[in-house]
């Protein structure tokens, strides 16, 4: 079940944990019997915020030593704090860009 953070969803999935038993049978049974979204029973279902951002993975962190031009360090600083948070962010841009996919 995800939990709520400042309207923030957050579910705590690793890629590549096994499905369960029942999560492979309800798996075949949508696929052999798809349903419209009218006919889906969301009375139970939570209501999402429509101004909640959805959080689908959040990668594990590794902490790392690396080496920088002293020039791109004090760029990345000029902007505050989060300069490591700026410089995941170019490094994720750059390897979705390679891979050919969208920033995400």
């Amino acid at each position: 079940m995800p939990k709520t953070l400042n309207k923030t969803v957050v579910f705590n999935y690793e890629p590549g944990d096994p499905l369960t038993p029942e999560q492979k049978a309800n798996i075949i049974k949508l696929i052999e019997n798809p349903k419209r979204d009218e006919d889906i029973d969301l009375s139970d279902a939570p209501e999402i915020p429509d101004d909640a951002v959805l959080v689908h993975f959040r990668p594990r962190k590794a902490s790392v030593t690396m080496r920088l031009d002293s020039d791109v360090l004090a760029w990345l600083k000029s902007s505050g704090e989060g300069y490591q948070t700026r410089v995941n962010e170019l490094l994720r841009q750059a390897m979705n860009a390679s891979r050919g996919r969208r920033h995400a």
